[in-house]
């Protein structure tokens, strides 16, 4: 898209600030989701049915999240990330390295979600600066599914 035909009232250096910041978000959204998928696939113990069904809802979210994300990024004027190299240099949550116990799974997705809130937290400054309601909008809204889902994993590791 030619971006003088772009004019959402933004100024382009904000709107490449908010564009990069979620990228980031889209990055570790994606990471996370690859890692629940994989925990939903691989976890075991007495705990075995509430993790895979409850790791199948959240990769679920992620799944309609990373999408929300990319057509903000696009809205915005910009291409969004959709590589596997992309996102493992945009993100901060870190793919699975082998095969956790159920506990450290919770632990680590629990720390995971939290990050994610970070990453999320992080572009609000940008987006409320250019007065960037949608962007604002998407993100507190990602911010809540993070924190409760994060309060939630906590809950289990207790």
């Amino acid at each position: 898209m030619m971006t003088d035909m772009l004019d959402l009232g933004i100024p382009d250096n904000q709107r490449m600030a908010i564009a990069g910041g979620l990228s980031r978000l889209l990055a570790d959204t994606y990471t996370l989701y690859l890692k629940t998928h994989n925990y939903h696939w691989n976890v075991t113990g007495p705990q075995f049915n509430t993790l895979h069904l409850m790791f199948e809802g959240q990769y679920t979210e992620l799944a309609l999240a990373v999408d929300l994300i990319a057509e903000r990024i696009r809205a915005l004027g910009e291409p969004a990330p959709g590589s596997y190299s992309a996102y493992a240099a945009l993100a901060t949550v870190k793919e699975a390295d082998g095969v956790p116990s159920a506990d450290a799974m919770i632990r680590e997705l629990a720390a995971d979600q939290a990050t994610v809130v970070r990453t999320a937290r992080a572009v609000f400054p940008a987006a409320d600066e250019a007065h960037d309601e949608p962007t604002a909008d998407l993100l507190t809204q990602r911010m809540q599914v993070h924190e409760k889902t994060a309060w939630m994993l906590r809950s289990m590791a207790a």
